[in-house]
Formats: C-alpha cells, sequence, structure tokens
C-alpha cells in the first residue's frame, strides 16, 4: 500500500511514518518540504504522487497563539484539510485527518461518543472542527480520527516535561481537575491500519481509562521509580485549572473518548493508558 503522511515531522506523524515504513510504501512531507499554509504548493505536490492512503497529521497545535493568530489557525486546520481531501478524492484515496478531544466542551462529564455534538469554544478547537466538517464535505469516505493527550518517543509532550522537572526539582504540581486520555503514538500507529479499508465518518482512538494530569504524572514518576529512573520528586502535588493564569484560551475540563465504536468496527481493543506509559518510560527513560 502507497501512504502519504502530511506532518511526517511531529509527535504523531514522526511514529507512524517510522512504523508504517516496515510494511508500506511511505512518503512522508513536513514542514521543510510541504509547508500547508502554501495550498498552491499542497496541490502541485500531491497531484504529482500516486497513493492509496493519506494521513494528514499537520495541524496548529498551540491553543493560545491561536487565540491570537484566528486566520493562520483555520488556514492550517481547516482550509489545508479541505484541499487535501479534495485531492484525496480526485486520486480514489482515503483521507485519514486526525483530529482532537478540544472539540467538545467538557460539560458531559462522561465519555464522549462519534455521536455528540461537538461543542468548541477556543479558536484552536473551532478550528479543527472546521476542518473535521471540510474534509467530510467532500467525500464521505474519508475518516476523521479524534485523539487525546498524545505522547510518544518522537517529540516531548507534558509526560516528558513532568519527568523532566522530576529529576531537577522536588517539587512537583500538575493540574488535578482535568480529565482526558493519555494516548501512545505507537499504539495509534498499531490500531490504524484496520481503518485503512474499514471505517468512515468521525472515529474516537485513544488508549483505555481516564485521569487527570495530576494521576497522569504520577504514573508517569511511580513507573519511573520502578524502572530505576533517577528522579528527586516522587509526589506530584495538586494544583487546578484556575491557577493557571499564563493561559490565554479555554481549556474543556473533561474530553475523554469513548472508544466502543473502535471495537465494534475492528474487533480491537486499545490497552489501558497506565499500561501504555509503563512501556514508555521502560522503553525509553530506563537508560537515559
Amino acid at each position: 500500500m502507497k501512504i502519504v503522511i502530511i506532518g511526517s515531522n511531529g509527535r504523531l506523524g514522526a511514529a507512524l511514518t517510522r512504523e508504517f515504513h516496515k510494511s508500506h510504501d511511505v512518503v512522508g512531507f513536513d514542514r521543510s518540504r510541504l509547508d500547508v499554509e502554501n495550498l498552491s504548493l499542497v496541490r502541485e505536490t500531491l497531484h504529482a504522487l500516486q497513493f492509496d492512503v493519506l494521513i494528514n497529521c499537520a495541524a496548529y497545535t498551540n491553543v493560545d497563539l491561536c487565540e491570537t493568530q484566528r486566520e493562520r489557525a483555520f488556514l492550517i486546520n481547516a482550509e489545508a484539510p479541505r484541499v487535501v481531501a479534495e485531492i484525496c478524492r480526485e486520486h480514489g484515496a482515503k483521507l485519514v485527518h486526525f483530529s482532537t478531544d478540544y472539540v467538545f466542551d467538557g460539560e458531559k462529564r462522561e465519555p464522549y461518543t462519534e455521536e455528540d455534538e461537538p461543542r468548541p469554544f477556543s479558536v484552536y478547537a473551532e478550528s479543527k472542527r472546521a476542518g473535521e466538517i471540510n474534509v467530510l464535505d467532500v467525500q464521505d469516505r474519508h475518516l476523521v480520527v479524534r485523539v487525546s493527550w498524545v505522547f510518544g518517543p518522537d517529540r516531548p509532550s507534558f509526560v516528558d516535561a513532568m519527568i523532566k522537572r522530576a529529576r531537577e526539582t522536588e517539587q512537583l504540581d500538575a493540574v488535578a481537575d482535568k480529565f482526558s486520555t493519555p494516548t501512545y503514538t505507537l499504539d495509534i500507529a498499531s490500531l490504524l491500519p484496520p481503518l485503512f479499508h474499514a471505517g468512515t465518518g468521525v472515529l474516537h482512538l485513544a488508549n483505555a481509562g481516564e485521569c487527570s494530569w495530576q494521576e497522569y504524572a504520577q504514573h508517569a514518576l511511580d513507573c519511573c521509580h520502578a524502572s530505576g529512573v533517577p528522579l528527586k520528586a516522587t509526589r506530584v502535588g495538586a494544583t487546578t485549572l484556575a491557577d493557571m493564569k499564563n493561559w490565554v484560551a479555554r481549556r474543556p475540563v473533561y474530553t475523554v473518548l469513548a472508544v466502543e465504536k473502535y471495537r465494534t468496527l475492528t474487533g480491537l481493543s486499545p490497552r489501558p493508558w497506565r499500561d501504555a506509559v509503563a512501556d514508555y518510560v521502560k522503553s525509553f527513560y530506563r537508560h537515559k
């Protein structure tokens, strides 16, 4: 299978590019090779290729900067996906477009299904929701995959920042009243291929379970101690969303994604987030 991956240098895109290279013909585009803000370049570059599946991991993800750079956020997160979807339609190829749990407002307080109505309230979330709509309006066989709290070895994320701080200081805090599910890039890579042939519309894909950022950070530290990774900190204290005075954009407090639709479609079940984090620490931190 011929696969094109846009955003191949990002946290998720790099993992998918590396893993899919093992069994598929993969062409990856990072920003230096394909700047999705240049829509003419996107059309010219992709029209010249032949492929079966295109995976779009490119996004403008700085939630706070999006508040003051609305036009750029919508260009990258909404207009570029529309153009990519149109090209995939012309090629007879399937588009897998990654979106976010932030399209929900967090008021439900139980796992969100694909049938729940998105209610974005930040510019970032609004632009990502617009991208979903644009992709699905172009071609009903395309797939929008929503993910949450993505972590992995290719680019630092929240868990890496917590481990880094735990190595430097004994005092460590994290937000205790915001909830979702950490999702491992290598797990996404293993769970995604069945969707190349089956699956259209919107689908949620995340590791199983839910936690706060404080619980997430505490588990990562516990895994480090269990694996012999030297840290100064042992416990993670609690802060609240209200304490985050430097944030510009509002964040939803609860965005856990239900994955029953994925299980029904594929017969596969994502593993618990705790197991994924333990695997990540053991694989990428034990010898650091």
